[in-house]
């Protein structure tokens, strides 16, 4: 049974919105095989599930791509996710890591960057913005980026460790103050009181009956995460092909075989002389 999903929500008497999102069995295949060290893996899996939920709320299909580029000891977390809610991620960082906190890791107030890329299918070409990281946490930084973007006062509650990543999103209406002058902020403030096991653990109805016991909360219907990397050796051959048949021979002559790692994926492929001369004598056998 698939445990990551995204629970939109909405608070009917106080026009605030908002969604819980579970990372289970994606993220743990996401993590499988990377190795990362457990303050690496957290603040990946936090961005894993920032940006589901951004994705999650495209009108129609894309593929969204963030980056977020620091001069710390995380020089780089990637997390790419489609309008359907498949998404694969990874993290570059230092060897040997002692730094703990997000802002050590990221190298806060240092020149970072959160790349966004959006590709949509009729598009010419992506679409891209690059923003300074503002902010000294994961939560912080999409706050801000989503204040930017949507033109709302939100709130983002992040939680990741080895077998769960999740994310408590909020967000004001332009007619919340009209229906409670205060109900955003004691929203905040009691959605503030959430621990980061609760957020790993529990499911999004006992979540929110925990949180908001005495408000009115219309929950609907969950959308499934999926981890999606699949094996594609034939985008790779043509990328073999795109280097021209000198530099390929090159690299055979060199090393005995082409070997081109999918970073992304964690997933090598390996060519030998038969196959990259079949890519080059297309008549011939692979």
């Amino acid at each position: 049974m698939n445990d990551s999903t995204l629970h939109p929500f909405l608070l009917e008497d106080l026009d605030i919105r908002g969604a819980f999102i579970h990372l289970g069995d994606c993220w743990r295949q996401m993590q499988a095989g990377r190795h990362y060290a457990p303050p690496v893996a957290a603040l990946l899996g936090e961005m894993a599930a920032v940006t589901a939920l951004i994705a999650a709320q495209a009108k129609q299909e894309s593929r969204l791509t963030f980056q977020l580029r620091s001069h710390g000891p995380i020089s780089l977390l990637v997390m790419d996710c489609t309008a359907e809610l498949r998404m694969r991620g990874m993290a570059r960082a230092s060897a040997n890591i002692s730094a703990t906190t997000a802002p050590e890791l990221l190298g806060a107030n240092a020149g970072g960057q959160l790349v966004l890329t959006l590709d949509l299918p009729l598009a010419r070409e992506p679409y891209q913005s690059i923003v300074p990281l503002q902010g000294e946490s994961i939560a912080t930084i999409f706050e801000h980026y989503l204040e930017q973007s949507e033109q709302q006062p939100s709130r983002l509650f992040l939680a990741a460790g080895a077998n769960a990543a999740a994310c408590l999103f909020l967000q004001k209406l332009p007619q919340a103050d009209q229906h409670d002058a205060d109900g955003w902020n004691r929203i905040c403030q009691l959605a503030a009181s959430v621990k980061a096991d609760e957020l790993q653990n529990l499911d999004a109805a006992a979540l929110l009956t925990r949180l908001f016991h005495e408000e009115t909360v219309r929950l609907f219907a969950p959308r499934t995460v999926v981890y999606h990397c699949p094996e594609d050796r034939e985008k790779v051959r043509s990328v073999i092909q795109s280097l021209g048949r000198a530099e390929a021979e090159r690299i055979l002559a060199e090393h005995g075989e082409i070997v081109v790692q999918d970073q992304i994926c964690n997933r090598e492929y390996r060519f030998e002389a038969a196959e990259i001369a079949g890519l080059f004598n297309p008549g011939r056998l692979h």
